[in-house]
């Protein structure tokens, strides 16, 4: 998606991202009517194909927003965009309990579909169209964040400001339920619950950190600032002793908070790179990230059986913090850069 995003365009990509998870969506709806093939199958193949088109989106959407909006107002833009997205986690949360499963993903899929509708109306980047005419310039080329040692740094630096992201996420509030009982939380912890108080403060933070970076004229500083706040609140979540579930819930509404920095996070990764890449840089990053929680999970899973639940979570915590802060402290600052630009 992000190469087809510097190839094709934008736009192209962000209709088609729409399109194919909407259509994804909808046809696991009708799982169990599915006789030419396993459902099992039939599902999982859906789910991956509902996750190609998702991956697109929201790259292509913050790279879109950052080439269109003046360079004053471009933090606010891409964070309203985020934001509101965020959003969709807790209506899916709200979703699944009003109506059944299938239902819910036929709402999920119309959701996409009436998505469409409203960006029918944007226009095509015009930073973008400039450079199509310049046919000397290579476009969307992946392996080119390898060919060069200060580009591949950049790269490197931005996947890794937003690792800590997924480690609050994917491992301390997917696996909620296991840390409320290693805490000694006497009601079971419910993750979609955790996850949906985690999102509503995500969406708050991620709406803030736009205007933090402005007020700062910094994006690495306002990123820093969050990325203290979800530090400091997942050394509460482990070792602080909660055993109220009213307040472990509160607490991820504040983790949540401090880990809304993901759209500033992708818009970082745009600025860090010319027009002829910055589609690509934008869709993979955020991507490479959640892959990460590839390693998180094994590890944590790893670690568990040697140490406890709660020191297994901290020891992956403090190595994607350290990556984190690394990262954002040492990576170009981006606030004010001109995007009309490509990549030699």
């Amino acid at each position: 998606m992000g190469v087809l995003g510097d190839k094709r365009g934008r736009l192209s990509v962000l209709f088609g991202s729409i399109i194919t998870y909407s259509i994804a969506n909808i046809a696991c709806g009708f799982v169990k009517h599915v006789t030419f093939m396993d459902p099992a199958d039939y599902y999982a193949l859906m789910r991956f194909v509902a996750g190609v088109g998702l991956a697109g989106e929201l790259g292509a959407g913050i790279t879109l927003v950052s080439e269109i909006l003046p360079k004053e107002k471009r933090a606010i833009g891409t964070s309203l965009v985020a934001a509101v997205g965020v959003f969709g986690a807790v209506v899916a949360y709200f979703t699944v309990k009003l109506f059944d499963w299938e239902t819910s993903f036929f709402v999920g899929g119309g959701l996409g579909f009436g998505l469409l509708i409203l960006r029918v109306g944007v226009i095509e980047s015009g930073m973008f169209t400039s450079i199509t005419e310049q046919k000397h310039v290579s476009r969307g080329n992946f392996l080119s964040f390898f060919t060069n040692a200060n580009r591949l740094s950049r790269y490197l630096k931005c996947i890794g400001v937003g690792i800590p992201t997924w480690f609050i996420t994917g491992i301390l509030a997917s696996f909620s339920n296991e840390f409320g009982k290693a805490l000694g939380i006497a009601e079971e912890i419910q993750p979609g619950l955790a996850i949906t108080w985690l999102y509503i403060g995500m969406a708050i933070g991620d709406l803030s950190n736009g205007f933090i970076s402005q007020a700062l004229a910094s994006r690495k500083k306002a990123i820093a600032l969050f990325m203290t706040i979800a530090l400091v609140c997942s050394i509460v979540y482990l070792y602080f002793g909660i055993k109220s579930v009213p307040v472990f819930y509160g607490l991820c509404v504040v983790l949540g908070f401090g880990n809304g920095y993901w759209a500033m996070f992708i818009t970082i990764g745009a600025e860090q790179f010319g027009t002829n890449l910055r589609a690509t840089a934008a869709t993979t990053i955020p991507n490479m990230v959640r892959a990460f929680l590839i390693p998180m999970t094994l590890s944590y899973q790893a670690l568990k059986p040697y140490l406890d639940i709660i020191n297994a979570g901290a020891v992956v915590g403090l190595v994607s913090f350290l990556i984190g802060f690394y990262a954002i402290l040492t990576i170009p600052e981006t606030h004010d850069r001109d995007l009309d630009y490509v990549e030699k």
